[in-house]
């Protein structure tokens, strides 16, 4: 075992220490992820990816024991967690009385993208939550962690093919249920 998979193992049995000793080993990993993240986001930001790992890091370690299995699943808990902060983030400025700054984020491949505000993160967050379980997992890890094909197949234990077929569903789905309007033209 490696030793970022025993420090998780410790960590998940609640040894705060492990903790302390773990982020160090993935927090390159951390940053990258969340700087793919906020890449697609455009305008004004309010969080940088440095800012974006410790929320979301936070909030991993909030609850108490963080139960991972590797390094993968590890990446995909602080993917979620990085979705969380995000939504966290597009409700506040939604809330917010002089309307403050739009970050615009992308949803799909370059080829079929959809950019939306505050708003529409709160409605992909609430789509997100009617898929099933193993088609949001794929969209988040996809998404927000900007994970490959691969890795999301590996992590879930299911073939390459799957994965893109669930992507494909999901993205279609949501982009119906976010934009009912749009229903007769849809997603490239």
């Amino acid at each position: 075992m490696s030793d970022i998979t025993l420090l998780l193992k410790a960590a998940g049995h609640g040894d705060r220490e492990s903790l302390d000793r773990l982020l160090p080993l993935v927090y390159d990993e951390l940053r990258q992820l969340a700087g793919r993240q906020l890449r697609r986001e455009h305008g004004a930001r309010t969080l940088q990816a440095t800012a974006l790992v410790h929320e979301a890091y936070l909030k991993m370690v909030g609850g108490g024991a963080i139960d991972a299995r590797d390094r993968s699943h590890f990446l995909a808990i602080a993917a979620r967690a990085m979705r969380q902060v995000l939504v966290d983030q597009a409700r506040k400025r939604k809330a917010s009385k002089r309307g403050g700054e739009w970050a615009q984020t992308t949803l799909g491949n370059a080829d079929a993208a959809i950019e939306f505000d505050a708003a529409e993160m709160l409605a992909l967050d609430a789509a997100l939550e009617q898929l099933d379980e193993r088609q949001r997992q794929i969209v988040e890890y996809r998404f927000f962690a900007g994970m490959e094909e691969k890795e999301i197949a590996a992590l879930l234990g299911i073939t390459d093919r799957t994965v893109r077929r669930d992507w494909v569903k999901a993205r279609a789905w949501l982009y119906r249920a976010m934009y009912p309007e749009q229903k007769e033209s849809g997603p490239g």
